[in-house]
């Protein structure tokens, strides 16, 4: 019985690749070009520079909620710190390997702010401070200029 059904699905799957028009014969496959094809291949410059500022603006409406949630009592000070974690390991995860002003702009955002790994904190995480708000100054004329302005989403509240 057992055989049966593998045969059964064996021709099944020989009908549909020769509808497909899949004649398993080595004469199908596409002759190299000798041309390499990146499966993953980055996009443009600038289309990475855009998705680097809109992941910056997800930070900062990550760290705008926890604040507006902490000050309206509705989040303690051990959650907001989280959430400053999550924001800070985000960031970290932005590349900023580029030579582009919004690669640099996220590479200051960065060093300003390092990531936090909750296990292995000592002090409160500190995303807001003269640093970063200078690098995020910055850094917004640059994702203007990818078309691709800073922003921040507001989502907690009432």
């Amino acid at each position: 019985m057992r055989g049966s059904k593998a045969v059964g699905a064996s021709a099944l799957v020989l009908a549909a690749l020769t509808v497909a028009g899949c004649s398993g014969e080595s004469s199908a496959l596409p002759e190299p070009t000798g041309e390499v094809v990146q499966a993953d291949a980055p996009a443009d410059d600038a289309t990475q520079d855009a998705a680097a500022c809109a992941a910056v603006s997800d930070v900062q409406s990550i760290v705008e909620n926890a604040d507006i949630a902490l000050s309206e009592g509705r989040m303690a000070v051990q959650e907001q710190q989280g959430w400053y974690e999550i924001a800070t390991r985000a960031l970290d995860r932005i590349p900023s390997s580029g030579d582009s002003a919004v690669s640099l702009g996220v590479a200051d955002l960065q060093d300003a702010v390092p990531a936090v790994e909750s296990w292995t904190r000592t002090e409160p995480a500190v995303i807001t401070s003269d640093d970063w708000d200078d690098a995020l100054d910055a850094l917004a004329e640059p994702c203007l200029a990818v078309d691709s302005e800073l922003f921040v989403s507001m989502f907690t509240g009432g």
